[in-house]
């Protein structure tokens, strides 16, 4: 065979296997616990629509899958849940997206202690097959300072934060710990 059909062939080969992969499907099957805090004081007021549509389309429309549990807090004046239900295959997300857009941000304060007091138990509650996944979005992670503590502390232990202009969302995985200590001693005893 010539040079260039080689390199031909080689690439085709190449072409072949790699859109094979840029076809993959997500496909977690460890049941998801997503829960979502957010502010819904006036000072949210200005990000709401593009914060509520990164929720909408990163965390609704593209992570949560059938058999995902969501609870949601609207942290306004008293942090109360305004959705509590499981993902199906006849529903469930798009009744999410409807609610986050007519969510009403109105509180003087965000009541973050509320919302933390209510989600750490049920954190703490989650199944071990299944992964706890906690999104607070915020005005200014600084207004959830005087929230952490006592056990709230624990909620953010693991986690990550994102700025956005005009708002912030913070990700933790408040039960990450014992599943990470259970990785490493597997691990470490499969080394031996």
């Amino acid at each position: 065979m010539r040079s260039g059909n080689k390199r031909f062939f080689i690439f085709m080969i190449i072409l072949v296997v790699f859109t094979s992969f840029l076809n993959a499907d997500d496909k977690r099957d460890i049941p998801l616990d997503l829960y979502l805090v957010i502010d819904c004081s006036e000072s949210f007021n200005n990000a709401k629509s593009d914060a509520l549509a990164w929720v909408s389309s990163k965390l609704v429309d593209r992570l949560l899958i059938e058999g995902d549990k969501v609870t949601i807090w609207s942290a306004g004046d008293s942090a109360r849940i305004i959705y509590n239900g499981e993902i199906t295959a006849s529903g469930g997300k798009r009744e999410i997206m409807d609610l986050l857009q007519n969510l009403a941000t109105n509180g003087k304060t965000a009541d973050f202690p509320g919302a933390f007091g209510d989600l750490a138990p049920r954190v703490s509650q989650t199944s071990q097959n299944r992964l706890s996944y906690t999104v607070i979005v915020t005005s200014s992670a600084l207004r959830l300072e005087s929230s952490l503590t006592g056990s709230s502390q624990a909620l953010l232990r693991w986690s990550r934060s994102e700025k956005y202009s005009g708002w912030q969302v913070l990700v933790a995985a408040p039960d990450i710990a014992p599943k990470v200590r259970q990785a490493a001693l597997s691990y470490m005893s499969s080394q031996q």
